[in-house]
């Protein structure tokens, strides 16, 4: 973007803070500047529709969604739009989500306040971040995640949903309707399949294979 023309960018945070913070950051930029803030799914489109925003920074996780459901939708609307994750998520299948809405770099929330409007300024620019070694690695991920899921028979996935979402065995077969002994088993067949032994792991593996947010 030129000088006379700054890139317009459109805040997508549910965290009013953060985003005062960033909308700081940005308007204090010579090149840049926050045509609007967004702090949910619904709120995003119908701003990013409205205000026709260059660029727009987005949070992963939001009250009634994720970014990659809200940047699916604005793509769809403005296929011109560019798209910045800014999130504290830190997933590859966060990562892959981003990706495949059509975003142009992920960033973690920890980074540097130059860095993001550097960011912003490649994306706006027509860059990307996504390198074609982190593609191809996201891809190949991606793959693994299918294959271990089709290992799994459609109860497994079940009790390791549940699992991930931090129900006890009880608390599992009774939501199932199955035995306290069937749940057990079904724990040592998924953690033979995937190498779960925790609560933590099948957290993360649940993640990976997308069962849960």
């Amino acid at each position: 973007m030129s000088a006379s023309q700054p890139t317009r960018v459109l805040i997508v945070e549910d965290h009013q803070v953060v985003a005062d913070g960033l909308s700081a950051l940005i308007n204090d930029q010579d090149d840049m500047t926050v045509v609007g803030t967004a702090g949910s799914v619904s709120d995003s489109i119908l701003r990013a529709t409205e205000l026709m925003p260059d660029v727009v920074l987005m949070d992963f996780r939001l009250g009634d969604g994720t970014g990659a459901d809200a940047s699916m939708a604005i793509r769809q609307v403005r296929p011109e739009t560019k798209l910045v994750f800014l999130t504290r998520e830190d997933s590859d299948a966060a990562r892959f989500a981003a990706l495949e809405a059509g975003a142009s770099a992920f960033l973690h929330k920890s980074r540097a306040a130059s860095e993001v409007v550097d960011a912003i300024r490649v994306v706006a620019g027509g860059g990307t971040l996504f390198t074609p070694r982190t593609i191809s690695a996201l891809l190949n991920k991606r793959r693994e995640a299918e294959t271990q899921l089709e290992r799994l028979t459609p109860r497994e996935k079940e009790v390791l949903r549940l699992m991930a979402e931090g129900a006890a065995s009880r608390d599992i077969a009774s939501r199932l309707g199955i035995s306290y002994t069937t749940v057990r088993t079904h724990i040592r067949s998924l953690g033979s399949k995937l190498g779960v032994h925790s609560k933590l792991e099948a957290i993360v593996k649940a993640r990976e294979l997308a069962l849960v947010d």
